[in-house]
């Protein structure tokens, strides 16, 4: 909804630079009519495919029918693919937990209906919404979705390193994983392979900096100390660096606060 209200922080996020290709663009909503004018404006705007968000387990979002709240609702979930579908030219791809709870564990039920639907591809992950991120993810959901549809699905949850990837492949028969988490404080990940120390300072350099030349200067600090703020994990002393990190007035501050932890 913001997109279509034209919302100037929601608009940048669009913004694609040279190089991003391929570039999936996710929407977040409950209108069907709505979801599927601004997944015509993001597909103007370059997207390669279009991504529904059916996993997002915030309460303020579900609270208003949306993300993790569509998987108690098959038909309405159905019925905003098909509008979504039928709106873009560029493959639609939608993201699914396990279910809303223990009682409606029914990502297997969902994921059928979005094949029927036409999506190019699913991610799971294995949680349900009144789990969060609590607890082990039960990738035997994942290997169930996967037995389910033909369609490629993306397996996600608890993978936080190479080792974990190939694991999951192996276990599930995913097509691909996808990592969320894991990546925070750790962007280095993808690379597979020891990082060595110097390495990755120079990353968190690089990464600040591109925030700040990327984002407007009141987004930019946020950002900036909530990143610092993981990459400050498994250091000594991060608990009070992070609370100095919160307080920092700019955004060079914040760094000053988080090297002088490294």
């Amino acid at each position: 909804r913001a997109l279509v209200a034209g919302n100037a922080r929601t608009l940048e996020l669009t913004r694609v630079l040279p190089g991003e290709r391929p570039i999936a663009m996710q929407l977040l909503g409950a209108d069907p009519d709505v979801l599927a004018e601004a997944a015509r404006r993001l597909e103007a705007a370059g997207a390669d495919a279009i991504d529904l968000n059916m996993g997002c387990p915030v309460a303020k979002v579900v609270a208003k029918g949306q993300g993790a709240a569509l998987m108690r609702d098959p038909l309405a979930a159905a019925l905003i693919l098909r509008t979504l579908r039928k709106a873009i030219g560029v493959p639609l791809t939608v993201k699914i937990r396990g279910g809303w709870d223990d009682r409606t564990v029914n990502a297997v039920e969902i994921a059928r209906i979005a094949e029927r639907e036409g999506v190019a591809a699913l991610t799971v992950h294995p949680r349900t919404r009144s789990q969060q991120f609590a607890g082990v993810a039960p990738w035997e959901i994942v290997a169930a979705v996967v037995d389910a549809v033909r369609v490629p699905v993306v397996g996600n949850g608890d993978v936080r390193s190479a080792a974990d990837a190939a694991a999951m492949m192996r276990a599930t028969g995913c097509a691909a994983v996808m990592i969320g988490r894991g990546a925070l404080g750790a962007p280095w990940i993808f690379r597979g392979a020891h990082v060595p120390r110097d390495e990755r300072a120079r990353i968190i350099r690089r990464h600040c900096a591109l925030i700040e030349t990327h984002l407007a200067p009141r987004l930019a600090l946020v950002q900036t100390k909530k990143h610092l703020a993981w990459y400050c994990h498994g250091l000594a002393g991060a608990a009070s660096a992070r609370e100095a990190l919160f307080r920092a007035p700019t955004a060079a501050a914040a760094q000053d606060v988080f090297w002088g932890l490294w």
